[in-house]
């Protein structure tokens, strides 16, 4: 394909050239577990070995061999602002003049909560971590403690980090690698937690009918980006309120994907649901490791110092990651920013629906704010069975196809893609070109 101008001429495209990415992955497999510091970085699902970056700038990236690449991975979704944003750059190097770390407060940890708490009012106080896996296990721990109970409610296929107790049906990386629910769990643990469906109130409201004075919280991703991305049904969410209000358990969204992705004040803004505790990360650390966990004042004061529920870290507030954040807020608070937004991801959504149309692919577009996802299916997707319906080999296929055209997808089907204010028309346009062939590749395999 013509890189320039977008224009796909083999729908087979010729293979791109990852020779000093195969050599630095060798070593890295000597060093690592697969590989990787992460699971969800391997190409497990799709084949082949991944690409290893060196370099990003807007929103495109560059690996070892020299390959650019679209990015729509966009660090699963923290660089809202695009790679190496100049707000955030120059923010964190001010802030790394100052001193990395002093484990003490800082005037920029407060100023962060303060943005957060006025863009999402329903996090009266909060606690700053340094992961949103740190930030779920703490809230659940002091939803237990805040309610006097042990049970804990999750949704199938969402994910809410990899502490113990949450990976149940898990979602997300668990889901591509094809692992065990929850090995390596304590049964004695794991039984604390059970499971729903998403989208089914009604199979909510007989679990609580059952066991509902024993159950603690509720916690969910109000917008499944673990499973792709799966909107809730009309009702949904005000559902869930209704029923956490009258067995007395607590209502926590895990925002650490939506946050600030599908709103300026999160999915709990846009479907006008507010929760008594939300879990935050990704974009409030502006691509630096940063969680967050807050809610109702009378919960948060169960925290020590204040309360007795004990959670600390030598790292949390860490200077650069506040400072990452707090430039990244104070842009995406500015008039007419999530308009923009909404508009790019439009686009790509339409461009993506034509291609699939101009294809006959079996295959449909499901998008939330800036978060999409495609799913090789035509009927829409509500849950994680839904959503673990479509062949895998088709995104495997697919994905290898739009990585040789230039464009860097999640190598898995049950992640979602992140529109963000660096991609421009010309993206857009290259990365529907390439998804139009991806799709003919698709279909010629049958």
């Amino acid at each position: 394909m013509c890189i320039e101008c977008g224009d796909v001429q083999d729908k087979d495209l010729a293979m791109i050239d990852l020779q000093e990415s195969r050599r630095v992955m060798a070593r890295a497999r000597e060093l690592m577990p697969g590989g990787v510091n992460s699971p969800a970085r391997a190409f497990s699902s799709v084949g082949g070995d991944p690409p290893v970056l060196v370099r990003g700038k807007g929103a495109r990236v560059w690996d070892a061999d020299g390959n650019e690449y679209i990015d729509w991975v966009a660090s699963w979704g923290p660089l809202i602002l695009g790679h190496a944003a100049p707000d955030v750059v120059e923010a964190v190097c001010a802030a790394a003049r100052d001193g990395t770390s002093f484990g003490a407060p800082t005037v920029r940890e407060v100023r962060l909560a303060e943005l957060i708490r006025r863009t999402m009012p329903s996090m009266e106080k909060m606690r700053m971590v340094s992961s949103g896996t740190e930030a779920t296990m703490s809230a659940l721990r002091l939803a237990r403690a805040a309610t006097g109970r042990d049970e804990v409610v999750k949704l199938d296929g969402c994910f809410h980090g990899h502490g113990d107790s949450l990976l149940v049906k898990a979602g997300s990386g668990v889901e591509t690698l094809g692992l065990p629910d929850s090995p390596g769990v304590p049964t004695g643990l794991a039984k604390h937690t059970l499971t729903l469906p998403f989208n089914d109130l009604s199979a909510a409201e007989a679990l609580f009918r059952e066991r509902g004075g024993r159950i603690a919280a509720v916690i969910l991703e109000p917008v499944v980006g673990n499973m792709g991305c799966i909107p809730p049904r009309e009702g949904y969410l005000q559902g869930l309120r209704r029923i956490c209000d009258y067995h007395g358990a607590l209502l926590i969204f895990d925002e650490v994907m939506t946050g600030y992705r599908v709103a300026l004040g999160g999915a709990q803004a846009r479907y006008g649901v507010r929760p008594d505790l939300t879990t935050l990360g990704k974009v409030v650390g502006g691509g630096l490791p940063v969680g967050v966990y807050g809610g109702r004042s009378e919960i948060m004061d169960e925290v020590a110092p204040e309360g007795p529920v004990y959670q600390a870290g030598t790292l949390s507030g860490n200077p650069l990651a506040m400072a990452a954040g707090i430039a990244t807020l104070e842009r995406l608070s500015r008039e007419g920013v999530y308009e923009s937004l909404e508009l790019t991801a439009s686009e790509l959504e339409k461009g993506l629906d034509d291609a699939i149309e101009s294809t006959g692919t079996d295959a449909r577009i499901q998008r939330v704010g800036t978060m999409l996802a495609v799913y090789f299916r035509r009927e829409p997707v509500w849950n994680a069975e839904d959503a673990r319906a479509p062949e895998p080999e088709k995104f495997a296929r697919f994905h290898r196809a739009m990585l040789e055209g230039g464009v860097y997808l999640p190598p898995s089907r049950v992640e979602s893609w992140f529109v963000g204010m660096a991609h421009d028309e010309e993206a857009v346009s290259q990365t529907v070109s390439v998804a139009r062939a991806g799709f003919e590749v698709v279909n010629s395999a049958g």
